[in-house]
């Protein structure tokens, strides 16, 4: 033991002269205590981040979200395709305008069953067109297509001739009895 000593003793007295012996000023204390205190003011500016960051990540999650509902945007290889699945449209969304108009308590349940149906042609369409995305234009898909299409024109003005015939029947019904 008496041999470490001596060891330390030789290296301590080895660095003699090389010590850092200075006095510190009196004001060190107090630049201490501004140094600290700015450091708390950083802090501050790193929580005004964090909910910078936050409200960001919130709204990039938002627009993700948003643009996944819209499944009826897409694009078509061909300009005529697009033409053509938009001119359909049209025409159906002015039959179920008709439909709609034609909303009664008699017609309520043809009706409704018709939107019914209406949704099960629409997936049958969002199937074709996740085809199309899939494998591309080709004359199988666009003949289902412009089939479906079809049809929906075709169900929604039968309905409406149905709905058309009852009330002309209910008409003449009342007319016979007065």
């Amino acid at each position: 033991m008496k041999k470490e000593n001596d060891e330390l003793d030789q290296l301590f007295n080895k660095f003699e002269n090389q010590w850092d012996i200075h006095e510190m000023d009196p004001d060190h204390q107090i630049d201490f205590l501004n140094k600290l205190n700015k450091t708390t003011s950083r802090k501050k500016n790193y929580a005004g981040w964090a909910i910078a960051a936050t409200i960001a990540l919130l709204l990039g999650i938002s627009v993700l979200y948003n643009n996944n509902e819209k499944p009826k945007q897409f694009k078509f290889a061909s300009k005529e395709t697009k033409r053509t699945d938009s001119i359909f449209n049209i025409l159906i969304e002015n039959e179920l305008v008709k439909l709609k108009e034609k909303n009664s308590p008699e017609n309520e349940q043809i009706i409704n069953d018709a939107l019914k149906q209406m949704k099960v042609f629409d997936a049958d369409y969002e199937k074709i067109l996740k085809e199309v995305q899939k494998n591309g234009e080709n004359k199988q898909i666009i003949y289902a297509m412009i089939s479906n299409l079809q049809t929906r024109i075709s169900f929604l003005q039968t309905v409406l001739q149905r709905i058309e015939e009852n009330e002309n029947l209910k008409n003449t019904t009342h007319e016979k009895t007065l």
